[in-house]
């Protein structure tokens, strides 16, 4: 989170449910790991109801262990957590070019991938959370409310792409530049898990 966002949590107290919202939905629509991940997951969905199905898995898994993880003090260090993250980017492109298939001759489960990928990165969320030593009035009110935010920026987000894919489709060549994009998408992946890689390292 930018480092105003942090000082404007930090300087509020009690039950604060839009600013929450705000800053969650802030948080989404910036954070370009979980929008690459989702931009991933429905590339190859041309049916309203699959992206409808997974988006809601990977939406009930970081909705899951974000509230956990901060009411619960889970510990993690973000940056393996956010290495994993980077690395859900290259397992969709991976996936979409249908990498499982030619190597194992099978692809994993689509649907128990994403809501797994969706569970560690709510967890994500919660370890940025956890920096701020949110106080204990409000907070299960406040987390919804960020929560709830996340989901807006989700879906505003995926409106955006659905648009942009749906133009994107409708070009003659667009078949021959799909294998390109998704291998841009796994390379963006692994730039993301080896920069946080490194900063553990270096840490």
């Amino acid at each position: 989170m930018a480092d105003t966002d942090r000082e404007f949590i930090m300087s509020i107290s009690g039950s604060q449910f839009i600013p929450y919202v705000y800053l969650g939905a802030k948080h989404m629509f910036t954070g370009y790991d979980h929008l690459l991940f989702i931009f991933g997951v429905i590339f190859l969905l041309r049916h309203y109801r699959d992206v409808a199905v997974l988006v809601s898995l990977f939406a009930l898994g970081h909705s899951i262990t974000l509230l956990a993880g901060v009411l619960f003090s889970i510990p993690a260090n973000a940056y393996l957590v956010d290495a994993i993250i980077g690395f859900s980017v290259v397992y969709k492109g991976f996936d979409n070019i249908q990498g499982f298939d030619q190597l194992f001759g099978a692809s994993p489960n689509p649907k128990f991938m994403v809501l797994g990928f969706g569970l560690i990165h709510g967890f994500g969320l919660s370890t940025k959370l956890q920096d701020f030593e949110l106080p204990a009035q409000g907070l299960l009110g406040n987390l919804i409310a960020f929560n709830v935010g996340v989901e807006i920026g989700q879906f505003l987000a995926l409106i955006c792409m659905l648009i942009v894919m749906a133009y994107w489709r409708a070009q003659p060549n667009h078949l021959k530049q799909a294998y390109s994009v998704n291998v841009v998408l796994m390379t963006l992946g692994f730039m993301l898990t080896f920069f946080q890689l490194a900063g553990f390292i270096l840490l």
